[in-house]
């Protein structure tokens, strides 16, 4: 009969198929592939078998083989098509058969994969994929990265126009976790096996610093891949790969290959009911039109059934079935291209049900005088297919949502398989954990770890990091020119931690705490002041205590010898005044020590400033006594009046006036208060008095400077007066002691703080007021008690008055 154009064809329903399966050969048989066929013979069986899916009609198909080369595939799509084993394109000498439907892989070995170049519906308005798409496969690997803390990884993309799409996704979600990438090697569509760039990209995964390879590819870039696991051994790598991968298993025949221990994202896929019974019992017999079903039964079990093509040669035993398959052949487990040829099946099988209900409903509805049609005599030329594929969704018999419009799948569904190699060469992929795309935050990966095998010879899972993470107490610093991962670990600094690992900066302890010497935790601080319980205010207020009390003591001895010229010579009542004021400063330095209180600090400045005022003054008035005193013993002079009158005694009241009103100008804008100091003495918050306005502070100091300056001054010129009545040499030593220490304050006080800074002025005060009353009140003191007829009247007329040297 001669051939006729395919538009001329005419009708009867029915399916093609296009396997994967390839020829045997005497060095590689693909016999994993043919688990399509049989799923595909199971999907027909079953929507046969079943009375509510295209009830009374039995769905046919033609199953064609596919091989590995892009010649012969099209070679077997024109066979199909024209019907003859020297096909004549365009023509079809079949005139029984129109197929509905064709069942294929996107290329020629594989069928699971989503494939984006297919997805226009201009180019492409025909062709529907039951894959999913990939675009949550880049989140669900950075999803098992982040699980294990795999920060430190190698990239191997197919250099095609899928890889390249895949990498701009992966690559968008490391950079978003921070995950950065060692390695990126584009893996070519080889052709030549054991060529100079294998060879070097060999070469290139061995010396990989990352302990985790990424690997996406077509079935043609994985030789490469598949010859460097194969040839050079490289354990302790972890692959994590995408869709189907049984050109990996299939050479996993030793315990240490490559890829053990490595993890593979595939569709997620159902256990289909039945699969498994029907494994068990098929055999060639149950398909006799296939050709190379007795050929597979004969190399795997050396046996041919009765009613197979190839005749009796040896019997089988009763228990031949794919079930006992051994060695590195898994028949059992259905594969992802399986399950996607067993979805279509059913896929159009509801359409073409779908069809059929739909035209004979419409048929009933149009001619009610005709005779209703019963579903299967209706014609599906009349119908589009296309506009059923796009809107049919159904439950397969696994309990999963099949839809072919990819608007309707919400979320993409991925089983996590560990690859193991058993003993005997057995390579198996163990689904080990989930990843559902638009989960709640932290759900969508579920990983049971206690069913993976680890890549490496140790039980640990491989750490692929390229800085070992900063343990607590750390901070990560970038290291200029690297990727942020690679980083060095800085201790954290003064006033900070870091209690977890991994941290990019420390964080600053709150004011009343401070980090432990580990810089892991914040203490809290303990509160502190120079109390009289520490050493050192225990030793400075019996310093003040004893000094007071000489003082007191020195006031006594006046007092009693009072009547002797060695008291009257320099006025009396001021050295009383000096004695008392002296008193008062010793004891002053006790409202220094203790807890602060806004009293204490309140009188602090207060008291200091009038005492020593007091004090100071006095000397003042001393040494202006003194000089006068030596002026009125010259004849004619004028300054006997201001003698007699008492002027000096003016002295004391108009200096202590005038720093009376420092005081209160002090107090009346920023008056001192009670604070805290965080800082000064690690671990402590020492309670302090703040001098409010330090301007103040120094100017009252200033005054009190300039006094004693002009006070040391006046007792410097006096010096060389008459013995017998002048101590302005005592006084100028007194004043020069007060005015070093002082001097030596400004700056100790300036550069000290807390505690110390208290003691300094305690220190200071105690210090200067000794000063004075050593050098003015020791050498009168010595000459009263131990030569107390030195100061007799008897002695003043031999002019020896108190221990004078001078000659008689």
């Amino acid at each position: 009969m001669p051939c006729k154009p395919l538009s001329s064809l005419p009708e009867r329903e029915s399916l093609q198929c296009l396997p994967g399966a390839r020829e045997p050969s005497s060095h590689q048989l693909h016999v994993k592939n043919y688990q399509y066929v049989l799923a595909f013979y199971f999907a027909i069986q079953e929507v046969n078998k079943d009375s509510h899916l295209l009830p009374n009609l039995t769905l046919g198909f033609q199953v064609h083989n596919a091989f590995s080369s892009d010649q012969f595939t099209l070679w077997s799509t024109l066979l199909w098509l024209s019907g003859k084993m020297d096909p004549l394109p365009n023509y079809n000498c079949q005139t029984q058969t129109k197929s509905a439907a064709v069942i294929a892989g996107t290329t020629s070995v594989s069928y699971g994969p989503f494939d984006p170049m297919l997805s226009d519906e201009d180019q492409f308005p025909s062709l529907y994929q039951m894959a999913p798409k990939d675009s949550s496969l880049a989140h669900g690997m950075v999803s098992l990265l982040l699980h294990f803390g795999w920060t430190w990884v190698a990239l191997f993309i197919s250099d095609d126009l899928k890889g390249e799409q895949f990498l701009r996704d992966l690559k968008a979600e490391l950079v978003k976790n921070g995950i950065c990438v060692a390695l990126t090697e584009k893996l070519p569509d080889t052709k030549t096996m054991y060529g100079p760039s294998d060879i070097a990209f060999m070469s290139r995964i061995r010396v990989s610093s990352a302990n985790v390879h990424i690997l996406h590819g077509e079935a043609g870039s994985l030789i490469t891949v598949d010859l460097a696991a194969e040839f050079f051994l490289t354990t302790g790598k972890v692959w994590i790969m995408a869709a189907k991968w049984d050109i990996v298993t299939s050479e996993m025949n030793h315990m240490l290959h490559s890829f053990h221990g490595s993890f593979s994202f595939s569709p997620h896929k159902g256990e289909i009911p039945g699969f498994q019974h029907f494994l068990k019992t098929v055999d060639p017999s149950h398909y006799p039109e296939d050709f190379y079903f007795p050929k597979l039964w004969l190399h795997l079990f050396h046996c041919s059934p009765a009613g197979s093509l190839c005749g009796k040669i040896f019997n089988c035993p009763e228990n031949a079935s794919f079930e006992t398959v051994s060695g590195m052949i898994d028949m059992s487990t259905m594969s992802d291209s399986s399950y996607f040829i067993y979805n279509a099946v059913y896929a159009l099988a509801h359409v073409l049900h779908n069809m059929l209900i739909q035209k004979s409903e419409m048929g009933s509805s149009e001619d009610t005088d005709q005779p209703r049609l019963l579903p299967w005599q209706v014609k599906l030329s009349q119908y589009p297919l296309h506009r059923f594929l796009k809107k049919i969704q159904f439950t397969n018999r696994a309990g999963d949502h099949i839809s072919l419009d990819e608007k309707s799948k919400q979320r993409a569904h991925y089983d996590i398989h560990n690859a193991v190699n058993f003993p005997a060469g057995l390579g198996l992929l163990v689904k080990v954990g989930e990843f559902v795309s638009k989960s709640p935050l932290g759900q969508g990966l579920v990983i049971t770890e206690e069913m993976i095998e680890c890549a490496s010879l140790s039980p640990q899972i491989p750490r692929s990091v390229c800085s070992q993470g900063c343990g607590s107490g750390f901070w990560k610093v970038p290291q200029e020119g690297r990727p942020v991962c690679c980083f060095a670990c800085v201790f954290c600094p003064e006033g900070h931690i870091s209690n977890h690992t991994g941290r990019w900066q420390c964080v600053l302890c709150p004011t009343h705490e401070y980090p432990n010497s580990d810089r892991t935790r914040c203490l809290p601080k303990m509160v502190t002041f120079l109390a009289y319980q520490d050493p050192l205010g225990m030793e400075l207020a019996c310093m003040a205590l004893c000094l007071s009390a000489l003082t007191a003591a020195v006031l006594g001895v006046f007092v009693r010898h009072q009547h002797t010229p060695i008291v009257k010579a320099n006025n009396r009542a001021l050295s009383y005044i000096l004695l008392i004021s002296l008193t008062f400063c010793f004891l002053c330095s006790l409202l220094f020590i203790g807890p602060p209180n806004t009293a204490t600090c309140t009188l602090q400045p207060i008291a200091f400033g009038l005492v020593f005022t007091v004090a100071v003054s006095t000397v003042l008035a001393k040494t202006v006594t003194v000089i006068l005193a030596f002026k009125v013993t010259a004849p004619g002079r004028r300054m006997r009046r201001l003698l007699v009158s008492g002027a000096p005694n003016f002295i004391i009241p108009s200096c202590s006036l005038i720093q009376l009103t420092l005081c209160g100008v002090w107090l009346g804008t920023s008056p001192p208060f009670v604070d805290s100091d965080t800082h000064s003495e690690h671990g402590h918050i020492i309670i302090t008095c703040n001098k409010g306005s330090v301007t103040a502070f120094y100017c009252g100091l200033g005054y009190l400077g300039s006094l004693a300056l002009g006070t040391f001054t006046m007792a410097f010129l006096a010096r060389n007066l008459p013995d017998t009545f002048n101590e302005a040499k005592f006084l100028t030593f007194s004043m020069l002691v007060f005015c070093s220490v002082w001097l030596t304050f400004l700056p100790v006080h300036h550069s000290t703080k807390g505690k110390v800074m208290v003691a300094v002025e305690v220190f200071s005060i105690l210090a200067s007021s000794a000063g004075l009353l050593g050098c003015i009140f020791a050498p009168k003191c010595y000459v009263i008690l131990l030569r107390p007829h030195s100061c007799s009247l008897h002695g003043f007329r031999d002019k020896t008055l108190c221990g004078s040297n001078k000659p008689s």
